[in-house]
């Protein structure tokens, strides 16, 4: 028999890769194969779609930034946007380039800024929306400077340029400073020359069948996957992973892993030094809560009364809006405050501004309005509510005594919870949402329009849009109001839980 031809052989498709799907692959090959056979499988919440709009924001101001610009657009397609920047690059009177498309090899990229040198070489910036270099952004700059390089384009310079964090908002739409370049060429370099390996083996992995990898650390990061909850469905998970136990969990884990334990009732008792990895363990064992009201009630002996129970709403933008804000400063625009007598009576007040103005002078002249002039003030993580407080407080001078006062007033239930409560079905959280479930079934924030802090943020973004119409805006008004005084309402439920002598089916402290 004659030998065959090469052409007559079946060949795999050839999957075109950009800059995103190789960084995909470099984070987990299942998540770049499921990308582009399984793209309904996503997940998507609202923290991820408001981090795309900032970055998409933050593109535009970098853009401005540039005098003489030239955008390059891709219509009526890419390969309009690829010839577009081939005949720019041919021409004698160089400009800065923005969104400027090459392709090598089937990979795609565009490049966020390239401005020219003198002597023809190009300096070359990946906008970012963070305020600091991270390492997955060099590895995406790599894959750029490979593509340019192949491409025959001379790259003298290359930065992450990054939101400052010290930029301060003086005058609207004057953004001089706001971002910052962070020399990366040189540590760029060495992942440049691995970008045709890990390129190949890509087109390898998305031509192939979906890849067996098992969910791991991997699934966090540098990006949370949006096919997580996709591969847990289909993994045999242990019912009570180690990795639940807080701050060292993963650590733990791995180290029990090598013993073939992977579930964290099946370590033995006496296993952990850790006081709270102890109870913990003791209590997912068990089922039986862990519960210290003497010691709940010896933390709070000093909480006087009456009791204020105060939890803000922020928006945070990655381009500051408001005269006297820095990227991503998180602004109150909603507060709920419960105050509590202490005979039990109480008193509900709350704040709350959508018409897209600067919120912060009415929000704290609210507050102070609404607090009672002695008492605790009680928060869930007091540091950010104190810390809110406390920018209000050197915003407004003339209100800078009492907001100061409020300041030093705030108390905090969060680590009183930690240290004396833990129910199994926290499954390692001590945040309000894991908690309220195992104390109450007659609250709770799943079956809530407005159910979480991201989702409060995305719901502010929609109703402050001057396209929105009022009846919508309406009704964001009372889901948002509703979300926040939950916040307070639950804060109520759980000390009064939590004080309470402990009831059958609960771990006593005295016994650990």
């Amino acid at each position: 028999m004659g030998k065959m031809r090469n052409e007559s052989l079946p060949t795999a498709p050839r999957h075109g890769l950009s800059k995103s799907r190789i960084a995909a692959f470099e984070q987990c090959p299942k998540r770049l194969w499921l990308q582009v056979h399984r793209r309904e499988l996503a997940e998507t919440d609202a923290g991820k779609e408001l981090r795309f709009a900032a970055g998409h924001e933050v593109g535009e101001v970098a853009c401005s930034l540039v005098p003489g610009g030239i955008m390059i657009e891709a219509v009526p397609d890419l390969a309009t946007a690829v010839a577009r920047t081939a005949e720019l690059l041919r021409s004698p009177n160089q400009s800065a380039l923005f969104e400027a498309t090459f392709v090598h090899d089937d990979v795609l990229v565009r490049l966020d800024v390239m401005e020219p040198h003198e002597d023809g070489s190009w300096h070359v910036a990946e906008v970012k929306s963070a305020t600091s270099r991270k390492d997955c952004y060099v590895t995406d700059l790599a894959t750029q400077l490979w593509v340019l390089r192949e491409n025959g384009v001379q790259v003298r310079s290359a930065a992450i340029r990054h939101l400052n964090n010290q930029f301060l908002l003086e005058n609207q739409g004057q953004f001089d400073g706001l971002l910052v370049d962070v020399p990366t060429l040189e540590d760029a370099e060495e992942l440049v020359a691995t970008r045709a390996e890990v390129v190949s083996a890509a087109r390898a992995a998305l031509s192939g069948p979906e890849p067996e990898i098992a969910i791991g650390d991997h699934c966090h990061a540098p990006y949370s996957c949006e096919f997580r909850g996709f591969c847990s469905q289909l993994s045999v998970q242990p019912g009570w992973p180690i990795e639940l136990l807080p701050s060292t969990g993963r650590k733990v884990a791995a180290k029990w892993a090598e013993q073939g334990v992977v579930d964290l009732t099946e370590v033995p008792p006496g296993s952990f030094d850790n006081r709270l990895h102890a109870r913990i363990h003791e209590a997912t064992c068990t089922g039986l809560p862990y519960h210290d009201p003497d010691g709940v009630k010896a933390a709070t002996a000093g909480w006087s009364w009456p009791r204020s129970y105060l939890d803000f709403e922020t928006i945070a933008f990655a381009i500051p809006k408001w005269i006297g804000t820095r990227p991503w400063q998180q602004v109150p625009f909603q507060f709920s405050v419960d105050i509590q007598s202490e005979c039990g009576g109480l008193d509900h007040h709350e704040f709350l501004r959508l018409d897209g103005a600067d919120p912060r002078r009415a929000c704290a002249e609210a507050l102070l309005a609404a607090l009672p002039s002695s008492g605790a003030i009680i928060t869930y993580s007091a540091s950010f509510e104190r810390s809110r407080v406390k920018e209000l407080a050197s915003l407004f001078p003339d209100l800078r005594y009492e907001l100061d006062l409020i300041a030093a007033r705030i108390v905090d239930l969060l680590p009183v919870t930690r240290n004396h409560w833990y129910h199994r079905d926290q499954r390692g959280s001590w945040s309000i949402k894991a908690v309220l479930p195992t104390i109450s079934d007659k609250v709770g924030y799943d079956q809530m329009a407005v159910g979480d802090g991201s989702a409060a943020q995305a719901a502010y973004l929609q109703a402050t849009h001057p396209e929105c119409p009022d009846l919508e805006r309406g009704e964001i008004d009372r889901d948002l109001r509703a979300y926040c005084a939950l916040d307070t309402r639950a804060m109520i439920l759980l000390l009064d839980h939590l004080t309470q002598l402990k009831k059958h089916g609960t771990v006593d402290a005295a016994s650990q």
